[in-house]
């Protein structure tokens, strides 16, 4: 690195700091109305950051913005690595295993099939349906992270947090009320749950509002799908660099294996290994967090309400579909195993 390049760094500090604070002023206000409302946290900076999307327009502001959106997202998601390990999806034994293979990949194969069919690009499909079938908000800023640029990236990716988000929650409380309704035993609905809701938050709450066993075996089964990002991503990124050669993205194509995608999975090498002392991962996880909440909120200023208005009914109507198509799968799986 030259002498001239590392003279810079003052200068390129006073210029992103403006953002920078913004970003994460609006994070710890999201924050604080989510812990006292119990509102995902995701959609309170989702939806302050569009009451502040002035900052984004040419002034101090924009620079550190767009550093967040972009790079702070990146290392959010490789810090989400540290919440699982190789001995916790063990413990599982092989059926939730095998049922949460088949979940993600059949959701969002027919997700990006049915986007195509209502008149959506595919990597819509594929950005909405790995939202659904993975992590939710997470894994849509993560797949989001991985897709090449196109105009209308941000504003799918905008729309398809505030509908997991909602989705989530309404599945926290729909839930385990059909659990009980079906008759599912502690771990059965544990399975159902951990392997539905879109959310780790709303799969907490609703697993331990059920018992500590279903609680238990809930977050055991979403943690196993947070596992599946990073092959999820690995996908997203060579389906993108083929959308990206066939014309349907624009820009340069992403790398096949992003940065974030390799340090994600180092990260869930070296914790399964013992090699991370549990306060720093309990740091990281809170990290990981802030960097997730802070980039949701640069996007959102990024971003005006009338440009997610316009994306129409036939959205909401997909990730509606996937919802559902994801529960009666897992569900008839359960069915199956049993």
């Amino acid at each position: 690195m030259s002498t001239l390049s590392i003279a810079a760094w003052p200068q390129r500090g006073r210029l992103l700091f403006p953002g920078v604070l913004a970003s994460t002023v609006v994070a710890a206000a999201a924050t604080f109305l989510s812990q006292h409302y119990g509102a995902p946290v995701m959609l309170f900076a989702l939806l302050l950051g569009m009451a502040m999307n002035f900052l984004s327009s040419d002034g101090p502001c924009a620079p550190g913005i767009e550093l967040v959106a972009r790079q702070v997202l990146r290392v959010g998601v490789a810090l989400l690595g540290l919440r699982i390990t190789a001995a916790q999806v063990a413990a599982l034994g092989w059926q939730p295993v095998l049922l949460v293979l088949l979940s993600v990949a059949l959701t969002i194969g027919l997700s990006m099939l049915a986007a195509r069919l209502m008149g959506f690009q595919r990597v819509f499909g594929l950005l909405t349906g790995g939202a659904t079938a993975i992590c939710g908000a997470s894994a849509a800023l993560a797949l989001a992270a991985a897709l090449p640029a196109h105009p209308l990236k941000e504003r799918a990716t905008l729309f398809t947090v505030v509908g997991v988000s909602a989705l989530s929650t309404l599945a926290m409380i729909v839930y385990p009320m059909l659990a009980h309704l079906l008759g599912l035993d502690d771990r059965q609905a544990g399975v159902f749950l951990g392997a539905t809701i879109h959310d780790v938050a709303q799969v907490v709450g609703a697993g331990y509002g059920m018992s500590r066993d279903t609680g238990d075996v809930a977050t055991l089964v979403k943690l196993m799908r947070v596992a599946m990002l990073l092959p999820v991503i690995v996908f997203a990124v060579a389906f993108g660099r083929v959308a990206a050669r066939s014309g349907q993205a624009i820009g340069k194509r992403p790398p096949l294996l992003p940065w974030f995608a390799v340090a994600f999975a180092a990260l869930v090498a070296v914790n399964s290994a013992g090699w991370i002392a549990a306060p720093i991962v309990s740091l990281g996880g809170d990290l990981s967090r802030w960097c997730l909440v802070s980039a949701i909120a640069a996007i959102g200023m990024k971003t005006h309400l009338r440009d997610l208005a316009s994306v129409g009914l036939k959205p909401v109507m997909l990730m509606l579909g996937e919802t559902i198509f994801l529960a009666l799968l897992v569900l008839a799986l359960l069915r199956w195993a049993s």
